[in-house]
């Protein structure tokens, strides 16, 4: 931009003894000490510089074959096309008292496309100010999403008719929840509820979301009309996105161990939880936002420490249901968690872990002496510090034993080891340096499992493996990273859904012959996303699965043979049929 002419006397002489930009500085600056042969230092301190600043400034001065002065170069584009092409149309439509929305929609019909924030920046340097919110009458008729009912358990009915749903498949899981009585597990944690959404509709409707893969609660808003949903949680219609977001609020941590408490009590007899031996790990769910209470952990999809919410998960290792989990971690918190989960065990089965299979992160060698102290075996890895690593380099090869792994699909089945013991903490240890597991750089392996062979310790962290692809599953299929909010409580108790779905998905399994060791997503894409129609008379509700090439899975599991009485339906049964039934 070039500097305009002053007017006075008073103005020529403020305009070369003050330079205003920086580029005039510079000029005046070079001039007094190149023409007027001023000293440096001076120069500097009469222009603002310091001496050595202005030393390198007379230096590129030297070497710059064409310098530009008086003239501020400009970055970026100079001309915006599409704005300016559309602007007199912007601002005719706003006269009209057009929203930037709709004025967005009209320019796309005249072939003239602007997103909405680039007519809301039309109209800013036009000048207009944003419109007053209008009421519903004031807008404009355009076609736009139905308007469903309240929620209202009160409005619930179960009226003679017949519908097709899209959640056919979602029924499959009302046996279990009707003889696990997840309405007494609601009651039992003492969750919220209201006159209009009792406690336990709420959380059979916040289950549903989890069991169907609804990613976000804002989803929810696309199932409002399909009747299956409202008729599966014993409401009229589901509740929309407000109140599944107010819910979660309303629930701390101590509701939601409440809620894992009774899941345990109400699955005592069955064999979802075992309990013969436990995967523990940590998750890291990413935060993409800014919020105060949101804590930078280490992401593994990532690689890398971004804002995230820090998920403790423990896994029964012999059905890989998620029995357990934690998001109310703070840093620091994490060596203890793993206490916690022994203390929870230990208050609702009455007894202490069996085995624990673990990451070297996830507590101290304090820690692994507290577990030793307690008499649980365990297995876990220990780090490789130099010192470890030049020791298993300096070990001649005829210290190594070879252990042939009884495991068909592995790829690397004869690994070789070494065994020592070690002392950590003040407490004895069992150490296997293992080589040709598919690692570069060796496994080293901390138990205090002494009568164990090697082969079997080896074989069995390797299982571990299972805890890494059920967190996989949870992420793609229950949505793990999909955070609803920053607050840690609300995550806190969409990771206990989760346990809980968890293992009414495992439960599916054990009936579905060939599905014992699927993960939910594939149930859920074979078996459960089936359409239905659902046929509601006096005496009962039939839901009668239309044809799908897996269906004779489902005959075959027996779900069909047996009619359910659903309390929520006033104890009417539900029949599951099919078009050959």
């Amino acid at each position: 931009m070039a500097i305009g002419a002053p007017k006075d006397l008073m103005d020529i002489r403020r305009f070369f003894l003050e330079p205003q930009g920086p580029k005039q500085r510079q000029y005046e600056a070079l001039r007094a000490y190149f023409v007027e042969n001023r000293a440096s230092k001076e120069v500097a301190r009469a222009f603002g510089y310091s001496a050595s600043a202005f030393a390198v400034l007379c230096h590129h001065f030297r070497r710059e074959g064409d310098p530009v002065f008086f003239v501020t170069p400009h970055k970026g584009p100079q001309a915006q096309p599409k704005k300016s092409v559309a602007r007199d149309l912007v601002v005719q439509l706003r006269k009209q008292n057009h929203s930037v929305y709709e004025i967005s929609e009209a320019l796309k019909e005249r072939k003239f496309p602007l997103s909405p924030t680039a007519v809301r920046e039309v109209l800013k340097s036009e000048g207009f100010s944003a419109l007053p919110r209008r009421m519903d009458d004031e807008r404009p008729e355009r076609t736009g999403p139905s308007i469903e009912a309240v929620c209202d358990v009160r409005e619930f009915s179960l009226t003679p008719r017949r519908f097709t749903t899209a959640c056919g498949g979602l029924f499959l899981f009302l046996p279990d929840m009707v003889r696990l009585d997840i309405e007494a597990t609601a009651a039992s944690a003492g969750l919220p509820g209201s006159k209009m959404i009792p406690a336990g509709h709420a959380l059979r409707t916040a289950l549903a979301m989890k069991l169907w893969s609804v990613e976000r609660k804002s989803h929810v808003m696309a199932l409002l009309a399909d009747e299956g949903f409202g008729l599966f949680t014993g409401l009229n219609v589901l509740p929309k996105k407000s109140f599944l977001s107010e819910y979660s609020c309303r629930i701390d941590h101590a509701k939601t161990v409440r809620v894992l408490s009774s899941w345990h009590a109400q699955v005592h007899g069955q064999p979802i939880f075992p309990g013969e031996s436990f995967n523990l790990d940590f998750h890291s769910a990413p935060y993409y936002g800014e919020h105060p209470v949101v804590e930078k952990h280490y992401v593994s999809m990532r690689s890398r420490r971004q804002p995230s919410i820090l998920v403790f998960l423990a896994q029964d290792a012999t059905t890989q249901a998620f029995c357990y989990s934690n998001a109310d971690l703070r840093k620091g918190e994490e060596s203890e968690e793993v206490f916690r989960f022994i203390d929870f065990w230990k208050q609702t089965h009455g007894k202490l872990p069996a085995h624990l299979v673990f990451d070297s992160k996830l507590t101290t060698y304090d820690g692994l002496a507290r577990i030793d102290a307690l008499g649980i075996p365990f297995i876990t890895l220990r780090r490789r510090s130099p010192a470890l690593l030049k020791e298993v380099m300096l070990l001649p090869r005829s210290a190594w034993r070879v252990a042939e792994l009884d495991v068909p699909t592995r790829k690397y089945k004869t690994p070789r080891y070494f065994e020592q013991t070690v002392t950590l903490a003040k407490h004895t240890f069992r150490q296997l340096f293992i080589q040709d597991l598919g690692h570069e750089e060796p496994t080293i392996l901390l138990t205090n499992e002494w009568k164990t062979s090697p082969k079997a310790l080896i074989t069995r962290y390797a299982q571990r493996m299972l805890i890494e692809n059920s967190l996989s599953d949870a992420v793609r299929f229950f949505h793990m990273n999909a955070l609803s909010s920053a607050v840690g409580m609300k995550v806190d108790f969409d990771m206990a859904l989760l346990v809980i779905a968890s293992g009414l998905y495992r439960m599916m399994a054990g009936r579905m012959r060939g599905y014992e060791d699927s993960q939910a997503r594939q149930i859920f894409r074979d078996l459960v996303d089936t359409p239905a129609t659902v046929t509601v008379s006096e005496k009962d509700v039939e839901v009668n699965f239309h044809r799908r090439s897996h269906l004779p899975i489902i005959l075959a599991s027996g779900m069909m043979d047996k009619p359910i009485a659903v309390p929520w339906w006033n104890g009417r049964k539900m029949r599951i049929t099919t078009h050959a039934g």
